[in-house]
């Protein structure tokens, strides 16, 4: 053991390194998404085979053997919308930036007085604050933005004469990525009665990941903060933006 460190070089340190990194920012990258779902189930059938060598179990060798002998091919097209995605991402941000602290704390401000506003006119609203897993598959079938986080603007998506006022606003990285995304409804039985369509999709989506959900009562005009599938009600501006910085803030 001693006499394989003494003979490790920088280069081989360095080379260790990158593809420890490249590893790191794919499995980022593909958490929150089917993607993620699909490589455990490949890992699975390649535990399969070693297992059916081990054993001696030769038809499902030779049906694993075929199966794995084309495996790039099924993973280019398995994996072509998650690979398409992945590598304009990395044309579009370099892989060691990190978030725009300024415009990330100015898209937090102008989402609490966004909330603030329509919950004085009880305007519902839904809005998704993405945080350590992705929501690709959920902002796919929305309807794209890549805006400015703008209290206006917000506004405007929920008004109920807009044509993207339905479903939830995914905010990513301080930017207003899709809007009129269609959330996971929960099935949790002891949520209250009284907690309708839009809490019950925050709920729903913050039991699959770990996103921060704000709500505004279309009915009562209360403020609803969701994480981790709790809910907590009835929040002023202070409270608000306090709670968010706290959550979402780099």
């Amino acid at each position: 053991m001693i006499e394989i460190f003494t003979q490790l070089r920088w280069q081989d340190v360095l080379d260790i390194g990158i593809i420890a990194f490249i590893v790191y920012r794919l499995i980022r990258m593909m958490r929150g998404t089917r993607a993620m779902q699909m490589v455990i189930g490949l890992v699975i059938v390649l535990l399969v085979y070693v297992g059916s060598q081990m054993l001696g179990l030769f038809t499902l060798k030779w049906v694993l053997d075929n199966f794995l002998g084309s495996i790039i091919l099924v993973v280019i097209v398995i994996f072509q919308s998650d690979i398409r995605r992945a590598l304009t991402q990395v044309g579009m941000t370099p892989l060691f930036s990190g978030p725009d602290r300024i415009e990330h704390g100015q898209a937090l401000e102008e989402i609490a007085k966004a909330v603030v506003s329509m919950a004085g006119k009880r305007v519902g609203a839904l809005i998704v604050i993405e945080r350590e897993v992705g929501l690709n598959d959920y902002i796919e079938v929305g309807t794209p933005l890549d805006a400015r986080v703008s209290r206006e603007l917000v506004e405007s998506i929920f008004l109920p004469r807009s044509p993207i006022h339905d479903g939830a606003l995914v905010i990513r990285k301080g930017r207003m990525a899709a809007a009129r995304c269609i959330l996971p409804l929960s099935e949790d039985s002891t949520l209250s009665p009284e907690l309708g369509t839009r809490h019950r999709a925050a709920v729903g989506l913050t039991e699959q990941t770990d996103a921060a959900v704000v709500v505004v009562s279309e009915e009562h005009g209360k403020i609803s903060l969701v994480v981790d599938g709790k809910v907590t009600q009835n929040l002023d501006e202070p409270q608000l933006r306090s709670a968010l910085k706290r959550l979402v803030a780099p």
